[in-house]
C-alpha cells in the first residue's frame, strides 16, 4: 500500500519561505500546478488566466493550477482549446486523488479571467477561460464555493489548502506589465502545444 502521508507533486519549482505568513510557499507561473496536504500557501498572479483552487474539504488535501485556453482558430467547437483546458484540470484533479483526496469531497474556488491581454479584442480570452472552468466543474459535479472572475484587473491569489482560505488582491495599479507579458508569452507557447489524449482519473 502506498503511503500518502506526505504526498506532494512538485510541478511548480518556485518554492520559497513567506515571511508574512511564516510558512513554506509555492509561486505558480502560467501552465503550472501544485498539489499538497501540508500546511503551506500557494501563490499566483492572474491576468487573463484562470486559477482553480480545489481541495478535499474533509482532509485538507488541495492544489492550485494556473491555465489558459490556447487561442484556437479552428472552426471545430471541440478542438484543441477545450482538450487543453480539460487536460489542465484533470491533471491536477488526478494528483489530488492520488494524494488521498476523495472526489465526493472536492470543492473549488475560481479566480482570474481579467480582460488584460492586448490583441484579444474579438474573442476575449479571459471570458473563454472562465466559461470553460465553470462548465468543467459543473460537469464534474465539483461545487464552486467562491469566485472572483472577469473584470479588467490582474489579481494576486494566496491559497491555503489545509483550511481552504483564500486571500485575493486586485492589482489596480500594477507597477509593470510583467503579468501581461508572461501570459502573452504563455499564450504564444500554447499555439504550438501538442496535447495528446486524456488523463486517466483514478
Amino acid at each position: 500500500m502506498t503511503d500518502h502521508s506526505d504526498y506532494q507533486e512538485v510541478l511548480s519549482p518556485n518554492r520559497y519561505y513567506d515571511n508574512t505568513f511564516e510558512m513554506e510557499a509555492i509561486k505558480l507561473m502560467p501552465g503550472e500546478y501544485f498539489v499538497t496536504k501540508r500546511d503551506m500557501v500557494l501563490v499566483t498572479v492572474l491576468g487573463s488566466c484562470v486559477a482553480a483552487c480545489i481541495r478535499d474539504r474533509v482532509t485538507g488535501i488541495g492544489g492550485m493550477n494556473h491555465f489558459m485556453l490556447p487561442d484556437d482558430k479552428s472552426d471545430s467547437p471541440v478542438a484543441s482549446a477545450t482538450r487543453y483546458g480539460t487536460y489542465a484540470m484533470e491533471l491536477m484533479i488526478n494528483h489530488l486523488l492520488k494524494a488521498g483526496a476523495k472526489r465526493s469531497n472536492l470543492e473549488a474556488k475560481l479566480f482570474g479571467g481579467g480582460n488584460v491581454l492586448r490583441g484579444f479584442t474579438v474573442t476575449n480570452v479571459g471570458v473563454r477561460n472562465v466559461d470553460f472552468a465553470q462548465q468543467y466543474l459543473e460537469k464534474e459535479k465539483i461545487r464552486v464555493v467562491a469566485e472572483s472572475l472577469l473584470d479588467i484587473y490582474p489579481r494576486k491569489i494566496y491559497f491555503f489548502p489545509t483550511s481552504g482560505r483564500v486571500m485575493m488582491k486586485k492589482l489596480h495599479h500594477p507597477n509593470n506589465d510583467t503579468v501581461i507579458e508572461r501570459e502573452a508569452e504563455y499564450s504564444s507557447r500554447l499555439r504550438n502545444a501538442d496535447i495528446q489524449g486524456d488523463v486517466e482519473i483514478f
